[in-house]
């Protein structure tokens, strides 16, 4: 074989490749020819605005060249829009899948798989995208129930907001024995003793210490069963009474002190001795002052 006839036969060889390759490019969606859009094009595509194909109108799925189809990029597919030309379409979305012809090829179809969750089950759905004259894209539609809501974006979980609440701080009480702030059967200030003025300072300057705002302050009297059941409801009620004025004395703020009175009604023991004396000694723990501070928020 002379040179010339081996130069011939290299470059027939090396053609054939290349051949099939454009031949397959052309069964795919036609040799695609680099032109320039402009925006005179691009506006003529997005104003066409042509009737939706009928679902008739797509290719049967087993017609397909590329019959397994593809797992699109959803983003690719969301980046879709009329006016691009087939190569800015094949970038994002690859070859056709169906043989769409060889010359002035106006369509191309797609066999498109999306995943329904964590495992290898799927959804399979048909896209067309339509050229105009200008073989820029005029529309892209979708075959499938649903198929054209899966390229939404996924919306945030709609979770109720939970308003987390301070919790409240909770309420301390602290009980005064009567016996122990009001001489006997005394109620007034001037009935206070010496170690109960001294326990209702001490309370009084907590209450100013605190480092949350006081929100209320109440104060409760109590008595025992001895007596008459009004005489002990209008003691109960001055013996809180007088706390309360001690305190606002102290420097506690007067409008967050409120008093109430309960009597004999709220027992703490329940005594029968016969002996008054004794009667009276184990009914102690019922003649009390309660005080109640809580915090605001």
């Amino acid at each position: 074989m002379n040179k010339l006839s081996q130069t011939r036969t290299s470059v027939a060889m090396r053609t054939v490749p290349l051949a099939t390759l454009c031949l397959a490019a052309l069964l795919a969606g036609g040799c695609a020819t680099s032109y320039t859009i402009t925006p005179e094009m691009q506006a003529r595509a997005a104003s066409e605005n042509p009737p939706p194909p009928k679902d008739e109108d797509f290719p049967a799925p087993g017609s397909a060249t590329w019959r397994q189809g593809a797992f699109p990029n959803l983003e690719a597919l969301r980046a879709m829009r009329t006016g691009m030309g087939k190569d800015q379409v094949r970038e994002l979305l690859g070859f056709p899948h169906f043989s769409e012809g060889l010359a002035g090829v106006r369509e191309w179809n797609y066999i498109f798989h999306f995943r329904t969750g964590a495992g290898p089950e799927y959804i399979t759905c048909q896209y067309m995208v339509r050229f105009n004259a200008d073989v820029l894209v005029n529309g892209t539609y979708w075959k499938g129930p649903g198929c054209a809501d899966l390229l939404k974006p996924a919306p945030a979980a709609a979770r109720p907001v939970a308003v987390i609440q301070p919790a409240p701080a909770p309420a301390r009480t602290t009980t005064l024995g009567a016996d122990g702030l009001f001489r006997f059967d005394g109620r007034s200030l001037a009935d206070l003793l010496p170690d109960g003025r001294r326990k209702l300072d001490a309370l009084a300057s907590d209450i100013k210490a605190s480092p949350s705002p006081v929100g209320a302050v109440r104060v409760t009297g109590h008595t025992d069963r001895l007596g008459s059941e009004s005489y002990n409801q209008a003691l109960s009620l001055a013996r809180a009474t007088t706390v309360r004025d001690y305190l606002v004395q102290a420097g506690v703020p007067a409008q967050s002190v409120q008093v109430q009175g309960r009597g004999e009604s709220e027992p703490k023991v329940q005594c029968a001795q016969a002996s008054r004396a004794a009667l009276i000694d184990c009914l102690a723990p019922n003649r009390r002052v309660e005080i109640e501070v809580s915090t605001g928020r």
